[in-house]
């Protein structure tokens, strides 16, 4: 498969990862009366591409970085951890490692002969930015490409759930992501530049309320995302 091909394959809400589950935290936001209509939608998206979409992105174009190392699996234990630093809440660390075992799974059946035996086992399984890297190294995505994947999906999921949670117009939702495209791409950019540095040093943006409510969403007894 093209490389422009499989970008659209992992970025379609259709593939076997479980992404339609989870609401990037938006449910808990509604609830909270945070997010209430089409602008508060949009600024709760571009906060969450400036912080978790930035930060996944530069993870799974590191993770990229790292398939064809010698020391893959060092590098990938590396990335894991720091990755698991900063995830300060324990809700969204074993959401991370949810989705990431969903996306394996995927990724194992699809690419049999990647290089997936490298990530870190520990933990519950590796972050979901790891195992996206991995897999658009596999499928033939360049860095960049793959960070432009990660990056989408952190905003598109949201958006979606915005549908089903306030009840918006489907063409004004998607009418905000197009104009999210270019801080999309340049989200992608800066991902794919940082990975070139060490782990360490590996942007770190944080969202503390957003924290804070992943922790209050994983205590309902009824809900209708899994975060």
């Amino acid at each position: 498969m093209a490389a422009p091909s499989l970008l659209l394959l992992l970025a379609d809400g259709r593939f076997p990862a479980g992404a339609h589950a989870h609401s990037g935290g938006l449910e808990a936001a509604v609830a909270a009366r945070r997010v209430t209509d089409l602008g508060t939608l949009a600024a709760f998206l571009r906060g969450r591409l400036a912080t978790a979409g930035l930060v996944g992105a530069a993870f799974a174009a590191a993770a990229h970085r790292a398939a064809p190392a010698g020391d893959r699996r060092a590098r990938l234990a590396r990335l894991d951890a720091e990755l698991d630093a900063r995830t300060a809440a324990p809700a969204l660390r074993a959401v991370s490692r949810r989705q990431g075992r969903a996306l394996l799974r995927a990724g194992r059946t699809i690419w049999p002969h990647g290089p997936f035996a490298d990530l870190p086992e520990a933990g519950g399984g590796p972050h979901q930015p790891l195992v996206l890297g991995l897999i658009g190294a596999a499928g033939g995505l360049d860095r960049t490409e793959t960070a432009l994947a990660a990056a989408y999906g952190t905003v598109t999921g949201a958006a979606s759930a915005g549908l089903r949670l306030l009840g918006l117009d489907p063409y004004h939702v998607h009418a905000l992501l197009v104009d999210l495209a270019g801080a999309c791409d340049a989200t992608a950019r800066d991902a794919a530049d940082a990975a070139d540095g060490p782990p360490e040093d590996l942007p770190a943006a944080a969202a503390p309320l957003a924290d804070i409510h992943a922790e209050v969403h994983a205590t309902w007894e009824v809900r209708l995302f899994a975060s």
